[in-house]
């Protein structure tokens, strides 16, 4: 009696093994599923990023320049790009070509007109992959008060890297080809290009706590302050 009691109690056992086996893998594979369809939001970290453009000038060179004040957010989903997109503000007046005389005349009602378009903008509307290591993402670009869909070319981004802080960095290289006359920029044909070279290079960051402010808004109090 005794030894039917013995095997009776062993099965349970062995059948509660098996439930909490099932039970474990089962909650693996739900946390690995959940990892892969997670989309994270990746803001741009300024002092690592730039846009960059490059046009002919009277057709035999390439004048190079720059805006150094870019913010953005990125939502980034690996496992379904649907769920990804971007979304890129440049300040305008920050342009740099190293000849103030040509970036006060890009900033001035010619070009850019900064003061009535103090921004440019691109929103992406969906995101796609193009090849090994690379996406192609298509938006409307707005520069000069004018939006257009344009398509960037994506190297990127990279595996994530982390800082000694412990937040997750990764990198992206976007290009795009413009023609300004598109944006209603036609001053100076013949002498100025009309095809513009864009290059975004950015690093993002998944870091706690609230994202860097877009260029001209103040920075988000400090918790406690």
């Amino acid at each position: 009696m005794s030894g039917l009691i013995e095997r009776g109690s062993r099965r349970r056992r062995l059948s509660e093994l098996r439930v909490l086996v099932c039970a474990f893998f089962g909650l693996v594979f739900v946390l690995h599923a959940s990892a892969q369809d997670q989309t994270n939001i990746w803001h741009l970290d300024p002092p690592h990023s730039a846009a960059q453009f490059s046009v002919r000038h009277l057709g035999i060179s390439t004048v190079r320049g720059t805006f150094t004040k870019v913010s953005g957010e990125v939502k980034y989903s690996p496992a379904d790009l649907t769920n990804s997109s971007l979304d890129i503000t440049i300040d305008a007046s920050s342009v740099d070509t190293r000849v103030d005389m040509r970036d006060n005349d890009l900033r001035g009602p010619h070009f850019l007109d900064v003061t009535k378009y103090p921004t440019i903008t691109f929103k992406s509307r969906h995101v796609e992959p193009a090849g090994t290591g690379k996406l192609k993402v298509t938006g409307d670009l707005t520069i000069h008060g004018v939006t257009k869909e344009v398509a960037l070319d994506v190297d990127g981004p990279s595996g994530p890297m982390k800082d000694p802080m412990g937040n997750a960095h990764l990198g992206a290289s976007a290009t795009a080809k413009i023609a300004r006359s598109d944006f209603g920029m036609n001053n100076m044909q013949g002498m100025v290009g009309d095809e513009v070279t864009i290059t975004v290079d950015v690093e993002l960051v998944d870091r706690m706590g609230p994202p860097r402010p877009r260029p001209g808004e103040a920075p988000p109090p400090h918790p406690g302050s």
